[in-house]
C-alpha cells in the first residue's frame, strides 16, 4: 500500500517538521494546500479561498486520503466543508462553528454545565452601555476573533464605551468572512439574529488558567493532555503554557469531566480540541473560557518533550479513521513549556536573530527550539493575530527534567537572543499605547 496522500491547509515550515515526527510518518506525504498569507492576513477572502482550494485538489492526480488544519478560522471551517466534498473524514462543520461563534457556543455550555461566566450580547450599532445583570470587570470581545485579537478587559463604562468602538472599528474583518461560513447553515434563531459581526460581553473571570486537550474517535471523548497558562504579572498577556499541569488532581477530573460534556453535547466527532479555562483556588471553581475545535499546534513540542509524541499526530490519525492512541510520558524530558517572549510597547524591527544565531543557540541547549515572530523592517503593531495589550518576538519551547532547570534554559535563551527596534516620537508612542490599551 502507498503513501497516504495529506493536505494541510496552511502547511508550514514549522509544523511541517512536527507533522514529520509523528508515528508511522513515512507512511503519509504531505501536500501544501493554500498558504499562511492569504489565510490570515487583512480581510480573509474565504469563498475565494475555497474556491482556489477546489481548484487545487481538483487537480490532483491521485488519491486524497486526509484534508487537515491546525489553524483557528477559516482553516477550521475550510476543513469540514472540503471533507465533506472530497470524502474525506471530519467533523460537521456545524460542531466546529458551535465551539467558535462564542455566543452560540455558551448557549450550548449552559444546557449542560454551570462553569462558565454569565454573558450576554452587545449592540455594536447602539449606545446602550453595559448589559444589564453584568457586573464589572468584563471582557469584550467579537463572536469570532482569534489571539485575542479585539479582546478588551474593561473596568467601568468609559472603557466598556472606548473597546465597544475599537470592535465596531475591526469587526469586520474577520466577521464578515464568518457570515460567509454561517450562511452555509440552518442557525438557530438567536444566534442567527446575532450573525457574525456581533460582540459578546462576559464577566472577568478569576483564579489561573488551565487548558485541556482532547479527541474524539467515533463519537468516543478522550482527553489526553491538561496543560498550566500563565500570565506575565499584571497582564492578561501569555508568559507560557506549561505541561504538564501542576493542578492538583481532583481538580484535573473535574477538567475532564466537564471537557467531556461540552463536547459531547457539541457533537465534535472525529476531531481533536482544546478547551481554556480557569481555577479559582480560593472559591475551589472552575470555568470554561473557550472551546477550540481543533488541537493546539503551540503545544505540539510539549507533548513531544514529555510524552514522545506530537499532537499533530491524533489529528492526522482521526483524518485517516484511526484511533490516536498516544503513547503517555514516553518523552526525554518531565517538564516542557512554550514561553512568549514579548514586548509591551511599539517599534520599528531594525534587528532580530539570524538562522546561525538561533542554531546555534539550539545546538548549546538541548530541549531548545526558537521561533522568531517578527520581521526586520515590519512595525510590531502591523503583526497579524497579536492579542490586544502586547507583541510576541518570540516562541520560546524548552524541555526539562524539573521547573527550575526549565526557567535557567529559558532565561539563557533570552540572554542570547538579540532584537533591536527604531525609537519612535513621544508622539507616535503616545498613540500606539493609547490603541493598544484602549
Amino acid at each position: 500500500m502507498g503513501q497516504a496522500n495529506v493536505f494541510v491547509i496552511g502547511l508550514d515550515e514549522k509544523n511541517l517538521g512536527a507533522l514529520r515526527d509523528v508515528p508511522q510518518a513515512v507512511d503519509y506525504r504531505f501536500h501544501p494546500l493554500l498558504g499562511i498569507e492569504e489565510l490570515q492576513h487583512g480581510e480573509i477572502p474565504v469563498a475565494d479561498l475555497l474556491r482556489k482550494a477546489q481548484r487545487e485538489l481538483d487537480a490532483f492526480d491521485g488519491s486524497i486520503d486526509a484534508i487537515v488544519g491546525y489553524w483557528d478560522f477559516p482553516v477550521s471551517t475550510l476543513v469540514p466543508i472540503l471533507a465533506e466534498r472530497y470524502g474525506t473524514r471530519a467533523t460537521s462543520l456545524e460542531s466546529v462553528v458551535k465551539c467558535e461563534h462564542k455566543y452560540w457556543s455558551r448557549l450550548v455550555q449552559r444546557e449542560v454545565i454551570e462553569e462558565h461566566p454569565r454573558f450576554s450580547l452587545v449592540d455594536l450599532d447602539g449606545d446602550h452601555g453595559p448589559p444589564e445583570g453584568l457586573r464589572f470587570p468584563m471582557w469584550l470581545k467579537p463572536v469570532k476573533s482569534y489571539s485575542s485579537e479585539l479582546a478588551f478587559g474593561v473596568a467601568d463604562e468609559e472603557e466598556f464605551r472606548r473597546a465597544v468602538a475599537r470592535i465596531r472599528e475591526g469587526v469586520d474583518r474577520i466577521g464578515r468572512p464568518f457570515e460567509f461560513i454561517l450562511d452555509r447553515l440552518d442557525l438557530p434563531p438567536e444566534v442567527a439574529g446575532a450573525g457574525g459581526r456581533a460582540c459578546l460581553a462576559e464577566e472577568a473571570l478569576s483564579g489561573v488558567q488551565a487548558a485541556v486537550e482532547g479527541y474524539v474517535y467515533d463519537g468516543e471523548v478522550t482527553v489526553y493532555g491538561v496543560l498550566d497558562s500563565i500570565n506575565y504579572p499584571g497582564t492578561p498577556c501569555f508568559m507560557r503554557h506549561q505541561y504538564p499541569s501542576a493542578l492538583p488532581e481532583p481538580v484535573v477530573l473535574r477538567l475532564k469531566d466537564v471537557s467531556r460534556r461540552v463536547i459531547e453535547r457539541i457533537g465534535l466527532d472525529w476531531a481533536t480540541f482544546s478547551i481554556e479555562y480557569f481555577y479559582d483556588a480560593a472559591r475551589d471553581e472552575i470555568s470554561l473560557l473557550e472551546i477550540n475545535p481543533r488541537h493546539s499546534q503551540s503545544h505540539a513540542e510539549l507533548f513531544e518533550f514529555v510524552d514522545g509524541v506530537p499532537n499533530h499526530h491524533c489529528m492526522l490519525s482521526l483524518a485517516l479513521g484511526r484511533d490516536p492512541q498516544l503513547p503517555y510520558r514516553k518523552g526525554p524530558y518531565e517538564v516542557a513549556a512554550k514561553w512568549y517572549l514579548r514586548q509591551f510597547t511599539d517599534g520599528l524591527v531594525r534587528r532580530v536573530p539570524t538562522r546561525e544565531e538561533i542554531e546555534r543557540l539550539e545546538r548549546e541547549v538541548p530541549g531548545v527550539k526558537v521561533a522568531v515572530q517578527p520581521s526586520v523592517g515590519r512595525r510590531l503593531s502591523d503583526m497579524p493575530g497579536q492579542d490586544s495589550y502586547s507583541y510576541e518576538l518570540a516562541h520560546i519551547f524548552v524541555g526539562a527534567d524539573s521547573e527550575g532547570e526549565m526557567r535557567r534554559k529559558y532565561d539563557h535563551c533570552v540572554a542570547s537572543l538579540p532584537f533591536e527596534f527604531a525609537e519612535e516620537s513621544a508622539e507616535e508612542t503616545a498613540g500606539k499605547t493609547a490603541g493598544k490599551s484602549a
